[in-house]
């Protein structure tokens, strides 16, 4: 009988140890898991998928390997239908960091309602992506903007004041039409980095709209250095359309080499249109692209 007590401790014993060293093994896992991440997405490339269930979508985002977000949904004060801190409490609790967030909406009136909110999640960077308060314009497919690019670069100093007393930094985001004469012969990013104060404005590049406009973001890069704090990783096919990094004919590993010179903090990866492709498929090929192009 106490042979078989005995023995009984013994396998309860094994068991327990068992069990921990398990628990233990899942543990060292998931924190290899977190140390492997690496990169941002611009969660403009999940917006169907965040408007159905962004908590879903921002755990598959977290899963793919991505240590970074960029928002793009925001609306009545509230982040994808979240409160400020409830969407701070999600990013917390599936360790996303928020580091930009874009604001098409914004305006001289409602800007610094909307950049309490943008600090109050923990973001570092107010994204204007396009000409705002409605000077931005597409028809046909064809960009373009009204007003001018003396007019645009008033805006964005105004808001980048107000950036700044928000505790945040102020970027403007490219397309194509920018880095095109307009009708008075400006070319308009060239006009916005020699006039707006560096000290409050500054951009985030997109490689796709630099490379589909003819430009050359080496070339920018020399004559503006430390002005293109955060990337737009995205890849251009042969005919021309989105596809996911690393399937297109950008050579980032060329311009991923003047990164010190650009200024760039951070880069987020981005995919206007999958295609054939669905949103969190693409993504995942991405990640593995800038990991083998030689992202940190």
């Amino acid at each position: 009988m106490k042979n078989m007590l005995l023995l009984a401790v013994l396998v309860l014993v094994a068991s327990c140890g068992n069990k921990e060293n398990k628990n233990k093994e899942i543990i060292e896992e998931e924190t290899v898991s977190e140390k492997t991440r690496l990169g941002g997405l611009a969660l403009y490339t999940v917006r169907d998928d965040m408007d159905k269930d962004a908590r879903a979508t921002l755990k598959a985002v977290a899963d793919a390997g991505y240590a970074n977000i960029e928002a793009a949904g925001y609306k009545d004060a509230k982040f994808y239908g979240m409160s400020t801190q409830e969407f701070k409490s999600l990013l917390n609790e599936l360790n996303l960091n928020p580091v930009s967030t874009h604001h098409s909406e914004v305006t001289l009136e409602n800007a610094d309602k909307t950049m309490a909110d943008v600090k109050a999640v923990g973001f570092e960077y107010f994204v204007v992506p396009i000409p705002p308060m409605g000077h931005f314009k597409s028809e046909s497919g064809v960009m373009s903007m009204t007003g001018g690019a003396e007019n645009l670069a008033r805006i964005l100093d105004i808001l980048g004041e107000k950036a700044n007393k928000a505790g945040l930094k102020l970027l403007y985001h490219n397309h194509d039409f920018e880095f095109m004469k307009d009708s008075d012969g400006v070319v308009t990013i060239d006009y916005l980095l020699e006039n707006c104060n560096p000290d409050h404005v500054n951009f985030q590049m997109d490689l796709y709209w630099v490379t589909k406009a003819g430009a050359d973001p080496l070339a920018y890069f020399e004559k503006y250095p430390n002005r293109f704090k955060i990337w737009h990783v995205k890849d251009m096919d042969d005919e021309g359309q989105f596809a996911p990094v690393g399937k297109g004919k950008i050579d980032f590993a060329k311009i991923l080499a003047k990164k010190e010179q650009s200024g760039m903090q951070y880069y987020m990866v981005e995919q206007d249109n999958t295609f054939d492709l669905k949103p969190l498929e693409a993504i995942k090929i991405s990640h593995e692209g800038i990991k083998n192009i030689g992202f940190k």
